[in-house]
């Protein structure tokens, strides 16, 4: 009789129970409903990602200031075209206190030209432990990239390090003319580093810096065939206040190629060849200025070149090249090791003209070795002569593959119309009688005219 009079009660109770449920499981929903409807708000970011890239947020990194780029939906197969991806985190990277591109290793990231522009906030590093390669099609390029395969621009304290490669494939190119295809270079930047890593096969320049100051490079190796045509190596154009050092350099042109602008520069410890050497120059093309100073090459190991260490100049020309020094100097099988050539054609034939880049100051100290056409080769301008040439220790001997069968030239230095001094020990001997002596009659007179150009170069 109890539970009968109790049941209206209970029959309350479980009322009360399922409608509190039922408003419970409402209030659940809602909330589900509720992250669902803010969550699109986060694709405000994709802009900053490349495009079709599957990145999740906007500056993925794998942990601070590191951005890989297989983050930005690089592939690395060596096929797929991972230009964006390398864009992507190249911004990502640039707009954080040092920032970090990844290049993972294992794999290979096929890209085309780009331009990675600064200024970033703060020291930007790009760690390249894989390989990028270059397109092979030439029509892949663009003529908007003016054929710079990876162009660093208004970049400042950048450093490009890594046990990577860069493999530009230029072996399409070097049938062609007229190109100026460049595999790295740096555009008015300052405070760059570039160490460890591998540039090979480049259509032209392998590793080029313009209008640039405050540059490292270290213990990098650069290689393309003896045959590829002006693979120069390391080029640098008004670019001041250069390190060179501890790097291997084998390629079709001048190792390094040191042009007008270009001033306080260090190479040492550097091994060049094959290849045409270490030049300043060529300098005054088209009867242009040119401007070079303070230049100190030493502790080098040269083989297998056409020339040691070159200096070259357009007739015609105007400025100054002045205060180099060349030092401690190993040549082996090198056409001519010491080289001042004043009358430089890449033609079959020139234009004679009287005018002429001035070249004095010129320290040649402690050059050893083998050579296969003439030791010393000096030829100076009949208007402008070099003046202040020094050559001492200078000792050169035929290579053994040709001994007996040098001409009577190439035993001998031939110099032309230069002044300076010489210094025991020297073989062959005839680079003693090789320099004029500087009081002799018209060579102060002669030193106006150089002192004339001087006006033209701001050093």
């Amino acid at each position: 009789m109890k539970i009968i009079k109790s049941s209206p009660l209970l029959a309350m109770l479980i009322g009360f129970i399922i409608i509190a449920a039922a408003i419970s499981t409402i209030s659940v929903e809602g909330r589900k409903h509720h992250v669902k409807r803010i969550k699109p708000k986060h694709s405000r970011h994709s802009k900053d990602t490349p495009t079709g890239s599957p990145a999740p947020a906007p500056y993925p990194s794998t942990h601070d200031g590191v951005f890989d780029i297989l983050s930005f939906g690089a592939k690395g197969d060596g096929i797929s075209d991972d230009s964006k991806a390398l864009i992507g985190a190249w911004k990502a990277a640039c707009r954080v206190a040092g920032g970090k591109v990844e290049i993972p290793a294992g794999k290979e990231f096929m890209v085309k030209a780009v331009t990675l522009q600064g200024p970033c906030k703060e020291e930007t590093v790009v760690q390249i432990e894989g390989t990028l390669v270059a397109p092979t099609k030439i029509g892949s390029w663009p003529k908007s990239s003016l054929f710079q395969w990876l162009n660093f621009k208004w970049v400042s304290h950048v450093t490009i390090q890594g046990s990577g490669t860069l493999d530009a494939r230029g072996y399409n190119w070097w049938n062609l003319d007229n190109y100026q295809t460049q595999a790295l270079r740096f555009y008015s930047s300052g405070n760059v580093m570039v160490r460890d890593i591998s540039i090979v096969n480049s259509p032209l320049c392998h590793l080029k810096f313009d209008d640039s100051d405050g540059v490292k490079i270290n213990n990098i190796t650069i290689s393309s065939p003896e045959n590829s045509p002006n693979t120069d190596g390391i080029h640098l154009q008004n670019t001041r206040n250069v390190e060179i050092q501890h790097s291997n350099i084998a390629c079709g042109d001048d190792c390094v190629s040191i042009q007008t602008g270009s001033s306080n520069v260090h190479i040492h410890h550097i091994s060049c060849g094959p290849g045409h050497g270490i030049s300043i120059g060529s300098l005054g093309k088209d009867e242009t200025v040119a401007c070079v100073s303070d230049i100190i090459v030493e502790d080098i190991s040269i083989q297998n070149t056409l020339a040691g260490v070159r200096i070259k100049t357009w007739q015609g020309g105007l400025g100054v090249v002045k205060n180099l020094t060349f030092s401690n100097i190993q040549v082996t099988d090198v056409q001519v090791p010491i080289v001042i050539d004043q009358y430089y054609c890449d033609k079959s034939k020139c234009k004679n003209q009287t005018s002429a880049v001035s070249i004095s100051d010129v320290k040649y100290n402690n050059i050893v070795g083998s050579f296969t056409a003439q030791p010393v080769r000096i030829a100076c301008s009949n208007n402008v002569p070099c003046m202040d040439v020094d050559l001492m220790d200078i000792r050169l001997r035929p290579s053994g593959g040709i001994r007996g069968l040098q001409t009577h030239q190439q035993q001998h230095a031939l110099c032309w119309n230069s002044y300076g001094k010489t210094q025991g020990p020297l073989v062959p001997s005839s680079i003693g009688y090789c320099l004029k002596k500087s009081n002799i009659d018209g060579y102060y007179p002669k030193r106006f005219i150089a002192s004339s150009h001087e006006k033209l170069c701001p050093l």
